[in-house]
């Protein structure tokens, strides 16, 4: 792929993605991928005024070895420099960003029950820390090829065609064209025109239906609101915390959920795959669910913790979605989850409250909103998707008819 154009790339995730400011520290979590990318986006954060850069650097297999070998007493203990690391994310409010490019079956095999128990007890430590920075800071997760993930996306083609083909795929999508930045602000502007509609409509529940046999009605906060694409941390900084995004979202009232949903895509999940698998909900509760692969994995992952089990999230995504229109299923939930409506297990998101800066995160959930060590998206869109929304006043009105807006 030419330099120059990962080079708007880089800019584009360090300028619209976190936003950075003069002054700030950027911690950048990678894989081993893609070293030179990397490079240039540490670069691009210091033009921006970025006073240090560091990166973290991740690799599957070592992960793997990790939790083979070490005693769960030692997996699950956070040491002082550890928790030091935590700290010091409060003290500086520093941009985080995520760059994705895993096997999506590079964990196959590990001992799933043992890393569950290792970050549940891990995470009530981390939970203080994470309490205080939440909607403080910017953050972004971006996608760059791997070669397992391209060869899984593109087994026919030669290991340096499917990192190339999987580099012009996640260029597309992300609107990397000859000016980025100026295409994303004329896409922030779209979805917030249709987050302003979903809010004048003063929406009470949203009741979805597919021929798959989806029949579920989720409730929202009353004093929610719709985001989409962009965010504003508490210190007045906008940014976009994922690329690509095509969403509009809310996080829906912790405990009001009806009814059964089938997932339309695979989910990858801790370095596995959950296939073909529905969940029924009842009380605001996942209380019944099947898979065809990893159903354990599944019920790890719905059983984490008291809000595992409960929605933090109701996304609204058209069906012909750009990249829906690449007809490639990516294995990666950041891209999947914008071809496709979907629904998160966990966390919520407190600043889809509506003047959320004047709550604390504390009332902020007593108004409803999930709280969870997860947050994990599954997609349930399809082409027949109608999405009904019944308005505090009475009212129907229709927000998806065959898989796309209705309006």
């Amino acid at each position: 792929m030419k330099k120059t154009i990962l080079r708007k790339y880089a800019n584009l995730i360090a300028v619209k993605g976190v936003n950075v400011r003069e002054g700030q520290e950027v911690f950048i979590d990678a894989e081993l991928d893609q070293p030179e990318f990397v490079k240039m986006l540490v670069e691009e954060c210091y033009k921006l005024g970025a006073k240090r850069v560091v990166v973290d650097w991740n690799y599957q297999p070592l992960q793997k070895l990790h939790v083979k070998y070490r005693e769960l007493d030692n997996l699950s203990r956070l040491d002082n420099y550890e928790e030091a690391r935590y700290q010091h994310y409060v003290d500086t409010i520093p941009c985080r960003i995520y760059l994705l490019s895993e096997d999506p079956d590079g964990l196959r095999g590990i001992n799933q029950q043992k890393m569950a128990a290792a970050l549940q007890k891990k995470y009530p430590i981390i939970k203080k820390y994470r309490d205080k920075i939440e909607n403080k800071y910017q953050w972004c997760i971006a996608a760059v090829p791997g070669v397992a993930w391209a060869k899984k996306l593109f087994p026919h083609l030669s290991k340096h065609q499917a990192v190339e083909k999987l580099w012009e795929d996640i260029l597309s999508v992300s609107r990397v064209d000859e000016d980025p930045v100026a295409a994303w602000d004329a896409h922030n502007r779209d979805v917030k025109e249709k987050c302003d509609y979903l809010d004048k409509l003063e929406i009470e529940s949203l009741h979805y239906t597919a021929g798959n046999g989806t029949d579920f009605t989720v409730w929202l906060i009353p004093e929610g609101r719709f985001c989409g694409v962009t965010e504003k941390s508490l210190q007045g900084i906008v940014f976009n915390p994922n690329i690509p995004s095509e969403e509009a979202f809310t996080s829906p009232m912790r405990g009001k959920a009806e009814g059964l949903v089938y997932a339309t895509m695979p989910l990858s999940y801790e370095g596995q795959l959950i296939e073909n698998f529905n969940i029924r909900f009842s009380g605001g509760k996942a209380v019944e669910w099947h898979a065809e692969k990893n159903e354990e994995l599944l019920t790890k992952l719905i059983t984490m913790d008291e809000g595992s089990a409960y929605l933090g999230e109701c996304a609204l995504v058209p069906f012909d979605s750009p990249i829906r229109k690449t007809g490639i299923l990516f294995y990666n939930t950041l891209i999947d989850e914008n071809a496709s409506c979907h629904l998160a297990l966990g966390m919520g998101f407190p600043d889809c409250i509506k003047d959320f800066e004047k709550y604390s995160l504390s009332e902020c959930r007593k108004m409803g909103v999930n709280d969870s060590m997860i947050h994990v998206d599954f997609m349930i869109g399809t082409a027949d998707l109608c999405i009904t929304a019944k308005t505090r006043s009475g009212k129907e009105v229709q927000i998806f008819k065959n898989g796309n807006w209705a309006f």
